[in-house]
């Protein structure tokens, strides 16, 4: 039985693994984050450093995207993604003891230069592996999904991502003590999770499951991917960069700075970390709600590429929101015991923000998809190199900003511009032939001229 003969409820089955994945990443990666002011505390880290290690993980991501795509391309998703999320539960793990790495990196530093130098080898180790995910996602996504159903199924994929971030702030605040180095716990907790998802990937995905084939069955709904090379291919790509970039430096500026950006600049304390499990909760309504949406415009009969266009327009304009977040003007969390109206309406608008952040990603991985089923591992590692490179640059000034201005308006107001802006690129470039790709069929050839003389009677021997 091939991956073409599966169920459906097999399909959605590993659809949901892949849900599991992208948790487990978020967790690993946002574990940090929860407990950023409690470790740049304890080691008298700047918010430029801080910064710096993110910025260590984001080009390690870059670093090991392109290299885990054509990895992917060669020998498949089977063994490969296993592979590479054991390796980052690891160095997740390892990041409870950064401060010996550290010391055994630097033996001649003090205990903050030592410890600095550990988070940062420890979060370079967990970008390069990570950046594993996404090529084999896709990869897998885009061979046993129909074109009609990716954005649902990269919808429930990318939603992981909030699930993770969800969940990140629970487990952390239950397992962290007050001691010192009481911050360790929840690393080497959540490490240990992603051991078990290998168990069910094994299980269900068998050899022939995840390889790309095209069958007579398959080519009525296949997508007729542009020409290697081409013109459309070169401006599909330049789209799918200025989109990458954009989409990704809006996540990933709140995915770091929003809990320190609550607790500083509006008087959040504890409550910061279960706000930002609502808004990721928010994230995931939108993703979801995104994929769902696509799914419902095509069954009305709106082109796919249409439904998906429109639907990630509605996302940029939902995350414009952040430029009314970034000036509104500091307020008391509470007043008399009761959450203030400014307040209140701020955590709303986060949420409106987080909802069309995380919605833009499922159509963006959907139209990575449209470019080639032979190189779509090469294209998403080359896509997430590109974008982590920015990223990566991003937060380091994004610290330096905050550290000179004690404030985070500058770069809440320019990321949430920039999907919009994503969004223009889209309408205005994307070539307008690629758009009904697969209902486009070959135009039948013209009857045949009737026979005549010598060969009308070969004809006639040949049927009878």
């Amino acid at each position: 039985m091939t991956a073409n003969e599966r169920s459906t409820t097999w399909r959605y089955g590993v659809c949901g693994l892949l849900l599991c994945a992208t948790m487990l990443l978020y967790m690993d990666r946002l574990t940090i984050s929860v407990l950023a002011k409690r470790i740049c505390d304890e080691y008298s880290f700047t918010n430029e450093q801080y910064g710096s290690l993110d910025a260590g993980l984001s080009y390690a991501f870059a670093a090991g995207a392109f290299f885990f795509g054509m990895l992917v391309d060669k020998i498949g998703p089977r063994f490969l993604y296993p592979a590479v999320l054991t390796a980052w539960s690891a160095a997740g793990i390892a990041t409870a003891y950064s401060d010996s790495i550290g010391a055994s990196l630097v033996p001649g530093g003090d205990a903050k230069e030592q410890a600095y130098y550990g988070f940062l080898a420890c979060r370079v180790a967990l970008g390069f592996f990570e950046s594993g995910h996404w090529p084999c996602a896709l990869v897998t996504t885009q061979v046993i999904l129909s074109r009609a159903d990716r954005s649902l199924g990269n919808s429930i994929l990318q939603s992981g991502a909030a699930i993770g971030s969800v969940v990140t702030p629970i487990i952390v605040l239950a397992l962290k003590t007050d001691d010192p180095g009481g911050w360790r716990p929840p690393f080497t907790a959540i490490g240990c999770l992603g051991v078990l998802w290998v168990i069910p990937w094994l299980a269900m995905i068998r050899a022939d499951d995840v390889k790309h084939r095209v069958t007579t069955e398959e080519l009525p709904e296949s997508d007729r991917t542009p020409q290697l090379w081409s013109v459309d291919f070169f401006r599909m790509v330049a789209v799918l960069i200025a989109i990458v970039i954009c989409i990704n430096l809006t996540w990933q500026y709140f995915r770091v700075w929003l809990p320190m950006y609550l607790e500083k600049s509006h008087g959040y304390e504890d409550s910061a970390a279960w706000f930002t499990s609502v808004y990721y909760v928010s994230a995931d309504v939108g993703c979801i709600g995104i994929g769902l949406l696509v799914k419902y415009l095509i069954s009305r009969k709106w082109e796919v590429h249409r439904a998906r266009v429109v639907t990630f327009s509605l996302c940029a304009g939902m995350t414009l929101v952040a430029v009314a977040v970034a000036y509104m003007p500091s307020a008391n969390v509470k007043e008399n015991g009761v959450f203030s109206t400014p307040s209140l309406l701020l955590l709303a608008l986060l949420l409106v923000v987080a909802a069309g952040s995380l919605g833009v990603y499922p159509n963006y991985y959907s139209f990575t998809q449209e470019l080639s089923r032979k190189h779509q591992g090469k294209i998403s590692g080359l896509l997430g190199t590109i974008a982590w490179i920015g990223s990566g640059t991003m937060q380091k000034l994004a610290g330096r900003n905050i550290d000179e201005t004690k404030s985070y308006a500058t770069g809440i107001a320019i990321v949430g511009c920039l999907p919009l802006l994503a969004c223009l690129v889209l309408w205005f470039v994307w070539p307008a032939g690629r758009t009904p790709v697969t209902e486009t069929r070959p135009p039948e050839p013209p009857p045949a001229e009737p026979a005549t003389g010598i060969k009308a009677v070969s004809d006639h021997v040949r049927e009878a």
